[in-house]
């Protein structure tokens, strides 16, 4: 199969993910994937249950989540969504899913809807730094010499045919061991068609927030996960959304960590459109423990 058809299949599938079935109602069922990671990619669980929630909303935008990992997702079983139906005002409605796997909950999450409105606006400044065009592509970036001294499942996870395109705007973290200031920049964008629905854009944006976000709070330390002694794991994720944005445009995302301690790494992030326009902001601690 050529690369583009490789692409192709791979952002379908990525679709095929979010899209939920309806048990009942309230109720979703959606599969998962492995993607060389030692669990279900949390950024998968965020997308099928903020989809989860929309479903069970109407003529109102997504504007925050707040969601916790709670056990690891197995990819051979299927994830079942149940949503409460918090409340629905008179702007805004609440929603609470809760994610179960064998009769266990692996993951919760509270979102928020509110009905369009205008109001006051302001922002802060997208960073200075080079335009996407000018940069190259994070698979162009690792080298087969280096991959192939990684375990296989680090392997698969590196060298898969991603649904987005990535450009570092900072060498990674992992082809440089060398402690840095917890600070890195990279454009996004999901490269291929997409349906123009609202809801399966924020979906695959909540999708990509949790891609590499937590691993910023590595960079003082002069490590990084892909050494065996090395633990990492999201324990929670915030967004929220002030802006409706098209997934398969350039996005730039603007990570920093202000703090890790007590075994846990906070990070934070903010995502801007190519032409400056601030879409989303997100925050995350996660697990980072060294194994003795």
């Amino acid at each position: 199969m050529s690369q583009d058809n490789t692409l192709h299949a791979s952002i379908e599938r990525l679709i095929e993910l979010l899209d939920l079935e309806r048990i009942e109602e309230n109720i979703f069922r959606g599969e998962s994937q492995d993607i060389g990671s030692p669990q279900v990619f949390g950024g998968q669980v965020l997308g099928q249950a903020l989809i989860a929630a929309s479903r069970t909303v109407e003529n109102r935008d997504v504007h925050s989540l707040h969601a916790y990992f709670l056990r690891r997702g197995d990819f051979e079983a299927p994830i079942v969504y149940e949503v409460d139906r918090a409340r629905d005002g008179g702007s805004f409605s609440n929603r609470r899913v809760i994610a179960v796997q064998h009769g266990e909950q692996i993951f919760n999450m509270t979102a928020s809807f509110q009905k369009p409105e205008e109001g006051l606006e302001h922002q802060t400044t997208m960073p200075e730094v080079p335009q996407p065009e000018e940069l190259e592509d994070l698979r162009d970036l690792i080298k087969p010499e280096w991959v192939e001294k990684l375990p296989p499942r680090m392997q698969r996870m590196l060298t898969r045919q991603r649904p987005f395109e990535v450009r570092p705007v900072e060498l990674p973290y992992f082809l440089n061991n060398k402690t840095k200031e917890p600070i890195k920049h990279a454009w996004i964008r999901v490269k291929g068609s997409i349906p123009k629905d609202f809801q399966l854009h924020q979906a695959l944006l909540a999708y990509i927030s949790d891609y590499n976000l937590l691993t910023t709070a590595i960079l003082p330390h002069g490590t990084n996960f892909m050494q065996n002694r090395f633990q990492m794991a999201s324990l929670d994720h915030a967004m929220w959304f002030h802006k409706t944005c098209l997934v398969n445009e350039w996005m730039l995302f603007a990570y920093d960590s202000p703090r890790s301690s007590g075994a846990r790494g906070f990070a934070t992030g903010y995502i801007f459109s190519e032409e400056g326009v601030l879409i989303a902001s997100m925050a995350q601690e996660g697990l980072m423990r060294i194994r003795k």
